[in-house]
């Protein structure tokens, strides 16, 4: 949508002042006989110097300034773009820290906690990443001290831990039985890869001859176009992903540690036993 008024706004240029190939100056009014278009044509900015951070580097070589859009401006989602601006001021990196953390004495990015030089902590004094916990160096911990990653205990140098003071990553359960493989396994396993080509959001066409009655009374359209396209449920979604693996990917996925029937089809909807029935 077009606006016309002037818009403050921010702009991140690399360390010569350049972006998309054309040279700025600071301070400096820019203008291009152009009707401006997102990702297109015109001086691209935003609104939040936050927002900026998702198309430029987080990298104290590149300068930031704040500037103020003097022409047409278009908006799409969170960038906007000008054929006329203005660079007001350099912005220097400890204003730009500032405004995109909400806590205090960060050296990182979108940081709500305290003293964090890692980027998206809600806690205090990480230096890794989206840490919920505090005094983390590795990423994705809720709990606290930990040097590896994704621990909801503390004081743990290993991830994937629960508990407190641990080194060596725990083993998981299957299939509510104890097994010998870690999480990081399961994460790297042919199975887990398998298992996420199923695809919930399918539709399926389903010929006029296999309709229920119900639903050819839904679709009385089905008698001209030769069938419908029905949404599957996660059930039949899933049940239509095991039919399409080969033999081999089967096998892949019954050889999980403690593979059992009867769990496997109550959380996933896949009877694999349906096809040794027919047999």
């Amino acid at each position: 949508m077009a606006e016309s008024k002037p818009i403050k706004g921010y702009k991140v240029f690399d360390k010569d002042w350049r972006c998309r190939e054309f040279q700025f100056t600071c301070p400096g009014v820019f203008e291009e006989d152009v009707i401006p278009k997102v990702c297109d044509r015109g001086f691209h900015f935003c609104k939040k110097l936050i927002d900026c951070f998702g198309y430029y580097p987080f990298d104290p070589k590149c300068h930031v300034a704040e500037v103020i859009a003097l022409g047409d401006v278009e908006t799409n989602g969170n960038k906007s773009c000008t054929n006329k601006i203005e660079i007001v001021r350099e912005i220097s990196w400890h204003e730009v820290l500032d405004l995109v953390n909400t806590g205090e004495n960060c050296t990182g990015n979108r940081n709500s906690g305290n003293w964090n030089s890692g980027n998206w902590n809600s806690g205090d004094r990480n230096s890794g990443n989206c840490n919920s916990g505090n005094c983390n160096s590795g990423d994705w911990n809720s709990g606290d001290c930990n040097s590896g990653d994704c621990n909801s205990g503390d004081w743990n140098k290993t991830n994937f831990s629960n508990g407190c003071f641990n080194t060596v990553e725990p083993k998981i359960y299957l299939f509510n039985k104890p097994s010998e493989w870690t999480y990081s396994d399961w994460l790297n396993s042919e199975a887990r890869l398998l298992l996420s080509r199923i695809d919930y959001r399918i539709l399926d066409w389903i010929d006029v001859e296999d309709m229920t009655d119900k639903e050819k009374a839904a679709h009385p359209e089905a008698k001209t176009t030769g069938g419908f396209l029905r949404k599957l449920n996660i059930s039949e979604s899933a049940m239509k992903w095991w039919r399409g693996l080969s033999d081999d990917e089967k096998a892949v996925i019954k050889a999980i540690p403690n593979f059992d029937k009867a769990i496997f089809k109550e959380i996933t909807g896949v009877d694999v036993s349906e096809e040794d029935n027919q047999l």
